[in-house]
This record gives structure tokens, sequence and C-alpha cells, in this order.
């Protein structure tokens, strides 16, 4: 895991909720951890990690995610074993 994907882990876990989080890294987040990505319709992604699986959609037109799909995915990582511990 690279620098930019701590910054982005640390942020996903941030109180308050931070409103600029960019999609893009939390899908390379996702890869970094070894997560396999499958495209699904339309702006649907399927993610699968640790034999953890989940379904988000990609923000459009916007390119940053909102609150609840980052409450979402810390659901998604925690669930998945992902732990942040202050890296």
């Amino acid at each position: 895991m690279n620098t930019k994907n701590r910054k982005t882990l640390e942020n996903l876990y941030k109180r308050p909720v931070p409103a600029n989080i960019l999609w893009v890294d939390i899908e390379n987040l996702f890869i970094s951890l070894g997560a396999e990505i499958s495209e699904g319709a339309g702006s649907r992604i399927r993610i699968k990690l640790n034999n953890e699986r989940a379904v988000f959609h990609r923000p459009h037109p916007e390119k940053v995610t909102d609150k609840g799909a980052i409450n979402s995915v810390k659901r998604f990582l925690d669930n998945a074993g992902v732990k942040y511990d202050g890296i």
C-alpha cells in the first residue's frame, strides 16, 4: 500500500467524514488491498475482498464520493477484515 492509499484509508475513517474523497482513490485502495473488481451494469462495480462481496455505484457526474457511500465502504472494509488503526 502506497502513501496515497494510506491517506485514502485515513480519510475514510476521519470524523467528521470528509466530503472530498474521490471514488477513483477508493477503487485504487481496493486494488492495493488485493480486491477483485468487476464491472456491473451501468455505474455498478462488484468488489470481492477476503471472501467479502459488495456492489457499489460509481458517483456520476461528480467524481467525489458521498458520505453515505463512504460509510458503506467502511462497513465493507471492516467486514473484509481491514482495520484502520491510525497507520
